[in-house]
């Protein structure tokens, strides 16, 4: 048995500049990543860089464009890895719907818990990057 992270959120922004917050690196590093690389291209792999720890990696294993993007991890730590993660937007009446799952979790166990609470606070993040254009710097990101 698997278990799942859903998280859905409303962005005032339109579908293609949220796709490109959560496709494009020079985005990714301004409300999630230290640094990171990568296109979104089926099968591309995107270097997720958190610190010399935590420098993941991922293959694009869904890309629609302006409308889908999903990562599957192929190096990270234990919990993490073959995990999928990924967005799904669609335009409503005040922006764009992002629907969010982070897929494939072996154990319910803290980081699985950890990492929901950390991704709700990343999404928060990513609202107000697109809404307000407020970048958190790395060091101060739950």
């Amino acid at each position: 048995m698997s278990h799942n992270i859903y998280h859905s959120l409303v962005i005032k922004a339109n579908q293609e500049n949220v796709f490109n917050a959560v496709t494009h690196p020079e985005h990714l590093n301004n409300w999630w990543t230290l640094e990171s690389s990568g296109e979104p291209k089926l099968n591309a792999e995107y270097n997720l860089n958190f610190t010399k720890k935590y420098n993941w990696y991922g293959v694009v294993s869904e890309v629609k464009n302006n409308e889908a993007f999903c990562i599957t991890m192929t190096k990270s730590d234990a919990d993490w890895d073959n995990t999928i993660f990924g967005f799904h937007l669609k335009t409503v009446e005040n922006g764009t719907q992002l629907d969010f799952a982070h897929k494939g979790w072996q154990k319910n166990n803290n980081e699985f818990r950890q990492s929901s609470f950390c991704w709700a606070m990343l999404l928060n993040g990513l609202k107000n990057y697109l809404e307000k254009g407020i970048i958190i710097p790395f060091e101060q990101r739950s």
